[in-house]
């Protein structure tokens, strides 16, 4: 038997992997080793990584910056408790971080993934009202289609994403307010904005005196679909929640470290939020590590001279030695000209290849946000759990390419480091599949 084989067999005999439906879906493809955009399965095939390993892997896989980081910190520190401890590599990662964020995000609280980071921001906001005095602020607001994690904080401020039909009756209640999903050319862009932002008027008209926060994917909604919206919409928003007192958390845990083409999307869109969460490419996909950035003046909020007005909120590994060290490996290399201008030049293909496509009747909305790109593939049963998806990943899978559509929603979304022929390729293989496949 080859390894790959026993390793395929014990694994669907003891492995539960995410998003999958073990009944039907094939079986795992065993990976030996990576390098740059490029995955290397056990039995020798090489698949081009064109969505960054679920959207964390920034530079490329074992980038050796990033490994010899980790490396020499492993020999000095892999773990302390941080409560009541402090380290060089967290001290450092959170000056810099807040040195890269607008205003006054300068309070850094670390955690283990993007869900966490979430569950800190909305746990933040209920408590920020309830130390000031006004308990009533309870409620929440998101976005329609928006995604923010599977803990039950997150799935709840998610609710209307798709995803989380079995636990309804797990979470609290959230208002959605309907989203402008605009595009380049979109014609009616300023129409549905200007219908979102009337209904979000409405709410905070009979509502905002109790709201306690507002949750937004900043330009971008990641797993919703790679739906996007203007930064002037975005602007109009943050307007409106400042007047109603209601606090701004932006989930950057996707869109942050350059994804849309600036560090953060929040600078892109020239919106300062209350609250940033952040993960994903926070380590360059090497570590889990997640940060929620709040400003100062919601920090001070919990100071006090008891234990009832602090943050009583942790985890087992926050701040991990190991993965500050690989974040701030990860930040030297993310403010490199070099990374720079490879962002920009993923943008220029996007650009060239994506609106250049040949006319098909069932693609649509081309759309581009920095290294995202995403076109919609109009069919009946649109959706997370679209027919069409299992069949296009398989298609890209079997030309070397991992490209996971979100349902009917084909993307790309690859590591800074990929060479602009790989790219060239991707979308070959992306029109080749419109005539093959999408029928």
């Amino acid at each position: 038997m080859s390894q790959a084989k026993e390793l395929q067999d014990l694994d669907l005999r003891h492995i539960w992997h995410p998003f999958t439906q073990a009944g039907v879906s094939p079986a795992p493809i065993p990976i030996r080793q990576a390098k740059g955009a490029i995955l290397i399965a056990e039995d020798g095939r090489e698949f081009v990584d064109m969505i960054s390993s679920w959207w964390v892997t920034l530079h490329g896989h074992a980038h050796p910056a990033i490994v010899k980081a980790v490396a020499e910190q492993a020999a000095r520190l892999e773990q302390v408790i941080f409560a009541g401890f402090t380290h060089a590599p967290a001290v450092e990662l959170a000056r810099r971080l807040s040195s890269l964020l607008p205003g006054d995000l300068n309070r850094v609280f670390f955690s283990d993934d993007g869900s966490t980071a979430v569950e800190a921001a909305l746990k933040l906001a209920h408590q920020y009202w309830r130390n000031i005095g006004a308990p009533e602020r309870r409620r929440y607001l998101s976005f329609e289609g928006g995604y923010h994690g599977d803990t039950v904080g997150a799935m709840s401020v998610g609710t209307k994403s798709g995803l989380f039909d079995h636990w309804r009756d797990l979470m609290f209640e959230v208002t959605t307010l309907p989203f402008p999903a605009t595009w380049e050319g979109d014609g009616d862009a300023a129409e549905k904005e200007a219908d979102c932002l009337h209904v979000l008027d409405g709410f905070l008209a009979e509502m905002g005196a109790e709201t306690a926060a507002f949750i937004i994917e900043p330009l971008v909604q990641g797993a919703g679909g790679m739906r996007m919206c203007r930064p002037q919409f975005l602007q109009a928003v943050a307007e409106r929640l400042k007047r109603a007192g209601v606090l701004l958390i932006f989930d950057e845990v996707m869109t942050g470290f350059g994804r849309t083409g600036e560090t953060f999307a929040c600078l892109k869109a020239g919106v300062t939020p209350d609250l940033i969460c952040l993960s994903k490419g926070l380590t360059g996909g090497f570590l889990p590590m997640s940060a929620t950035v709040c400003s100062d003046a919601v920090h001070d909020v919990f100071l006090g001279g008891t234990l009832d007005k602090a943050f009583a909120h942790g985890h087992s590994f926050t701040a991990n030695p190991l993965g500050c060290a690989a974040a701030l490996a990860s930040l030297d290399l993310l403010l490199q000209d070099e990374t720079g201008a490879r962002v920009k030049a993923i943008e220029a293909v996007h650009r060239q290849r994506l609106f250049s496509m040949p006319a098909h009747p069932k693609l649509a909305r081309h759309r581009i946000m920095g290294t995202i790109a995403a076109v919609d593939v109009e069919c009946p049963d649109a959706g997370y759990a679209a027919a069409i998806g299992p069949k296009l990943r398989e298609f890209f899978m079997a030309l070397g390419f991992v490209i996971r559509p979100l349902g009917n929603v084909v993307y790309l979304l690859p590591p800074y480091c990929v060479e602009e022929a790989q790219l060239h390729q991707a979308y070959d293989a992306i029109e080749r599949a419109a005539v093959e496949v999408i029928q």
